[in-house]
């Protein structure tokens, strides 16, 4: 979407409930608080990836192209009870199938809001929106060090996926929202880097063996849905610390199939299990205080399938917990 298309919808995506009768200061929701990202923005930048191509591929059940814009709904209401800037850099579009080109123009957009130091929060779309938020990231990095020119120096870039799915399926037929950390680790390999991948809530109901394999053979940190009860929350902590340690960037990406489907319905692949909200917002605020956090995004929603927009206020507050200061 080009800057003027954003600015024409930019009163109609954003809009909700004022309480006039409030001081603004103590009133200001969300809806309010937005503004269209331009040149000298400096916030949080969100960006919508309207795709579905990758869970059509993958089999799944389709819906979640429509994702940003409703999501944007959820979000314009949210009291902004923080003095973070947000900004809307508008929308990427999968077209005629092209996901591949798609996932470049989500790495180029990435890559142009953290280059004026924003935190860049995509809004999905399928998983293979994974690949594209990290592509950006990299290319962020990769720029930074040819300016730099730090010396031997790799980029230790950490990805934190809360998931049911590995999502590491070998993309011989061609990218889906089940290969994009596959897809990853062959650029990491191509390029001489370690790849960092730490996957939380993953089900054994979800995963064959063969995944779990190659997690293995990946050297992912890995945490199964029944090892992640408010019980377990210390030994959670612990195993995330140890990643969040070895690396220098964190880019956060939340499949909201990874909560329990009573919580979150709308979603392509419903959890037979899931992780409650209460421990995924304890392992967020782990990731925040460790200001490594530059990139995050949330993928999966599916509007066709969620009741009473419960889905999409969970995607909500998981926003709001994310970006706030």
């Amino acid at each position: 979407m080009s800057e003027k298309n954003l600015n024409n919808n930019f009163e109609t995506l954003w809009t909700g409930r004022i309480d006039s009768q409030e001081a603004f200061v103590d009133a200001a929701r969300l809806h309010q608080i937005i503004a269209p990202f331009n040149q000298h923005s400096s916030g949080v930048a969100v960006i919508g990836f309207c795709s579905e191509e990758g869970v059509a591929r993958n089999k799944g059940r389709v819906g979640a192209a429509s994702a940003p814009a409703l999501l944007r709904k959820a979000l314009a209401n949210l009291p902004w009870n923080t003095q973070q800037q947000v900004f809307d850099v508008g929308d990427i579009h999968c077209t005629d199938h092209d996901l591949e080109s798609a996932q470049q123009l989500l790495a180029d957009r990435v890559q142009q809001t953290l280059q004026q130091n924003c935190l860049p929060f995509v809004l999905g779309g399928g998983h293979e929106v994974a690949f594209g938020s990290w592509l950006g990231l990299m290319q962020h990095v990769e720029e930074k060090q040819a300016v730099d020119k730090p010396v031997g120096s790799k980029p230790r870039i950490g990805i934190i996926n809360f998931d049911a799915h590995f999502d590491l399926r070998i993309d011989t037929e061609g990218a889906s929202s089940g290969t994009p950390f596959y897809q990853i680790a062959k650029q990491c390999e191509d390029r001489g880097y370690a790849f960092n991948y730490c996957c939380l809530g993953v089900s054994e109901m979800a995963n064959t063996a063969a995944l779990f394999k190659r997690a293995d053979a990946l050297n992912v940190s890995y945490r199964y849905d029944t090892q992640m009860h408010g019980a377990q929350l210390d030994e959670t902590h612990a195993q995330l610390q140890q990643f969040i340690d070895e690396c220098d960037y964190l880019y956060l990406t939340i499949d909201l199939d990874v909560l329990p489907a009573h919580v979150a319905p709308g979603v392509s692949a419903p959890a037979s299990l899931g992780v409650e909200l209460q421990v995924l917002e304890s392992l967020i605020a782990q990731i925040k205080i460790s200001d490594k956090l530059v990139l995050a995004d949330i993928a999966e929603y599916n509007p066709n399938f969620d009741i009473d927009q419960r889905t999409a206020r969970v995607a909500a507050r998981l926003f709001y917990n994310i970006v706030k200061e």
